[in-house]
């Protein structure tokens, strides 16, 4: 248990990152991605769904580090992520199915549903300690809001600011700015709960925010207290 959990959240204003803090993004990824390796028979190209799901994880996640810091766009991002895997695997499909997987990729994952475990719960204390909460996150406008739509926590959100909205991503402070606009209020009465040391706690602690990490694994962060559970944040304060 952390202790001396009731300081680590300041101000009036909660943010929170969505995916992989709120919303399980790596088991909800994982069930799209295993519905379309049945669906498009892809054992022709990778010896099991784990093989496809690893070569499509390895190349996103290099993909959506160059997207954070502005170095590709949107759109470069969408047409490489599942190209890169199937010419990988050598298949001569590639372009034709890029475009229709990342399309049916992100529809079934907005209708996937797995939160981290106690994240409704942190939102309904939150709320009932009287702080405003908002997400905060890097995902693309059409699928963020199927997301917390369709998994239930939009009743527990009071604003959702996307940087695919503004065309701004964490961890550059002008999305910190424009979420401080959105709730009425400045930097020291924010508070940013995150899964990306890199994203999410780098740019609240430029911005002047208040930050706190989440890393199941308990990995410390130079800048800002650790939990390993969103459950950490649940005792009275």
């Amino acid at each position: 248990m952390v202790e001396n959990h009731k300081d680590m959240i300041a101000g009036k204003a909660v943010w929170i990152d969505l995916d992989d803090t709120l919303w399980d993004f790596r088991a909800n990824s994982r069930t799209a991605l295993a519905g379309l390796y049945n669906d498009y028979d892809l054992d022709r190209w990778f010896d099991s769904d784990e093989t496809w799901i690893e070569c499509y994880e390895r190349h996103n996640h290099a993909l959506w580090d160059r997207y954070n810091h502005a170095a590709i766009t949107k759109e470069y991002l969408m047409a490489e992520r599942f190209r890169r895997p199937l010419a990988e695997a050598g298949s001569s499909m590639t372009d034709e199915y890029a475009r229709r997987f990342d399309r049916e990729y992100l529809d079934r994952l907005a209708e996937c549903t797995m939160l981290v475990d106690g994240a409704k719960e942190l939102l309904t204390a939150l709320r009932s300690r009287g702080y405003r909460t908002g997400i905060l996150s890097n995902g693309f406008t059409e699928v963020q809001h199927r997301k917390i739509r369709n998994s239930g926590l939009e009743p527990y959100i009071d604003h959702v600011v996307l940087s695919d909205d503004i065309g701004v991503n964490k961890p550059d402070i002008r999305l910190f700015r424009h979420a401080e606009e959105v709730c009425g209020t400045d930097a020291e009465h924010c508070t940013m709960i995150g899964d990306n040391p890199d994203t999410d706690i780098a740019g609240a602690v430029a911005a002047g925010w208040n930050a706190i990490y989440f890393s199941p694994a308990g990995q410390p962060h130079p800048s800002a207290p650790t939990v390993r559970s969103l459950r950490d944040l649940l005792e009275p304060a």
